[in-house]
C-alpha cells in the first residue's frame, strides 16, 4: 500500500493538479482500493468538522497581520532602520536582509511572504551597491525560511491542529532555533566577507545619533511582537485572541506611520482570502487523507515495514530526515507537511520521541525544502524580485545557509533540549 501511495502521490503532483485535490484524490483512492468500509460517507462530517474548528481561525489573522504590515509600508521603515545598525558588519546589507527577514517572521508567519517582502525592498540596494548577486539573494532566500520558525508560524499552527499538540508549547519550542539559525546566517555571512572581501559590498557606518532615531522605527514591531507571544505564553489569549490583538496593533502602527488607506485594506483582505483558501482546502484534504490512512492500517504496515529493518530509533530518525530532504526537492512545503504528517508523526511518538521535538526538527527540514530547487518557493520569490539574471545564482547563493539548516537538524538530534528546554522551563 505504501508503494501505490507514493506513486500515487508523485503521479498526480506531476500532472501540476493542485496539492489539496490531490490530498483528496489520494483518500478516495484508498477508500476504493484499500478500505473494507465505506470511508467516504464520512466525508462531509469531516469536512464541517475540521474546518469548524477554532484553532484554525489563528491562520487568517496571521496572514492578515502580515499583508497589513508588507503593504502599509512598514517593511522599508525596518529596512531602513536594521541597515544602519548591521550595516558596519563584514557582508554590510547582507545582514540587514537576514535581520529584516527575521524581524517580519516575528509577525508576519509567513516564508514566502517574508521573502518577498525583504526581496522587494532589498534587491534594488543590491544592483546600486554593487553586491554579489549570489550571496545577496541566497540570504533573502535562506531568512524568509525564518517565517515558518519564529512564532507565530502558520505552519507550526498546522502542525499542532494535524498532531493535537500544544501550539503555544510549539511556539516556544521554536523560538530558540529560530534566533539560532537566524545567527548561525549572520555568522556564515561574516566568515564568507571576510574571506572574499569582494561578496559583501562596502561597509558602511553611521552617526549613534542615526543609529538610535532608526532604533525607534524598530519599536513598533517589537511592541507588536511582545502583546502577540508574551499574551500567549502568560495564558492571557488564546493564539487565536492573540492574533487578533496583533491584526489590531498591526493597523495602528500603519496609522500611525501613515500607510492606512482604503486601498490598502481591499488589496490586504484579497491577500489574505487567496492565501488562507489554499491553506484551508490543503488542511481539509489532509484530514481526509489521515483518516483513510489510519481507517486502512497505514501505520501499522509502515511500522511492520521499519521493524523489518532491524533499525535503532535514532537510526529511524536519520532515516526520516533522509526521506523529507528527498521529498523536498519535489513536493511544497505545506503539502509536504500535511501529507507526511499522519503517517510519520505516529511512528516517531510510537518510539518514544516528544512530538514537539519532532515538530521543530520537522521545520528546519521543511525550511530546507523551501530553498532547494526544483520547487523551493523562496528561491523563485527572489528571483522574481531581482527581474534580471540566472535562477543559478539564486540557488548557489543558498549553499552555505542550506549547510546550516542541516547542522541545525542534527544539533536537535543530538541536543533535543535545544527545541524543548524554554517549554518545559516556563511549563
Amino acid at each position: 500500500m505504501i508503494t501505490y501511495i507514493s506513486a500515487g502521490l508523485l503521479g498526480l503532483l506531476c500532472l501540476s493538479i493542485p496539492v489539496g485535490i490531490v490530498l483528496f484524490l489520494l483518500g478516495f483512492g484508498i477508500d476504493q482500493f484499500f478500505s473494507p468500509f465505506p470511508l467516504i460517507r464520512g466525508l462531509g462530517n469531516l469536512v464541517w468538522s475540521t474546518s469548524n474548528n477554532a484553532t484554525l481561525i489563528a491562520i487568517p489573522f496571521f496572514v492578515l497581520l502580515g499583508e497589513i504590515l508588507v503593504r502599509s509600508g512598514l517593511a522599508t521603515r525596518t529596512y531602513a532602520a536594521l541597515d544602519r545598525w548591521v550595516s558596519w558588519m563584514p557582508g554590510g546589507l547582507v545582514h540587514a536582509n537576514i535581520a529584516t527577514a527575521t524581524m517580519f517572521s516575528a509577525t508576519s508567519g509567513s516564508s514566502v511572504a517574508t521573502a518577498a517582502t525583504v526581496a522587494t525592498v532589498a534587491m534594488p540596494q543590491a544592483e546600486k551597491l554593487g553586491y554579489d548577486p549570489k550571496l545577496f539573494s541566497g540570504a533573502i532566500a535562506a531568512g524568509g525560511t525564518l517565517g515558518i520558525m519564529i512564532p507565530p508560524s502558520i505552519n507550526l499552527i498546522v502542525y499542532g491542529f494535524l498532531t493535537q499538540t500544544s501550539i503555544p508549547r510549539l511556539f516556544l519550542a521554536g523560538l530558540v532555533p529560530g534566533i539560532a539559525l537566524a545567527l548561525a546566517f549572520v555568522v556564515i555571512t561574516m566568515i564568507l566577507c571576510m574571506i572574499r572581501p569582494g561578496l559583501g559590498g562596502e561597509r558602511r557606518f553611521f552617526p549613534f545619533a542615526q543609529m538610535l532615531k532608526a532604533l525607534l522605527e524598530l519599536i513598533p514591531i517589537i511592541l507588536l511582537f511582545t502583546v502577540i507571544i508574551g499574551t500567549i505564553y502568560k495564558g492571557w489569549a488564546t493564539p487565536t485572541e492573540a492574533a487578533a490583538v496583533g491584526v489590531a496593533g498591526a493597523i495602528v502602527i500603519a496609522a500611525a506611520f501613515g500607510g492606512v488607506s482604503l486601498q490598502m485594506f481591499k488589496d490586504s483582505i484579497l491577500g489574505t482570502v487567496k492565501i488562507t483558501s489554499m491553506i484551508m482546502l490543503v488542511v481539509i484534504g489532509a484530514s481526509f487523507l489521515n483518516f483513510t490512512l489510519a481507517s486502512a492500517g497505514i501505520g501499522r504496515e509502515l511500522q511492520d515495514f521499519l521493524a523489518g529493518l532491524g533499525l535503532t530509533p535514532l537510526m529511524t530518525i536519520f532515516v526520516i530526515v533522509l526521506i523529507y530532504i528527498v521529498l523536498g526537492f519535489f513536493i511544497e512545503t505545506l503539502s509536504l507537511m500535511v501529507v507526511t504528517i499522519p503517517i510519520i508523526v505516529p511512528l516517531v511518538v510510537e518510539m518514544g520521541f516528544d512530538p514537539i521535538w519532532f515538530g521543530i526538527l520537522m521545520i528546519v527540514l521543511i525550511e530546507m525544502a523551501l530553498i532547494t530547487p526544483p520547487v523551493g518557493l523562496n528561491l523563485y520569490v527572489v528571483q522574481g524580485a531581482r527581474r534580471s539574471g540566472p535562477m543559478s545564482d539564486v540557488m548557489l547563493g543558498t549553499i552555505p545557509y542550506i549547510i546550516a539548516m542541516l547542522a541545525m537538524a542534527m544539533a536537535l538530534i543530538a541536543f533535543p533540549s535545544i527545541a524543548l528546554w524554554l517549554p518545559d522551563a516556563l511549563q
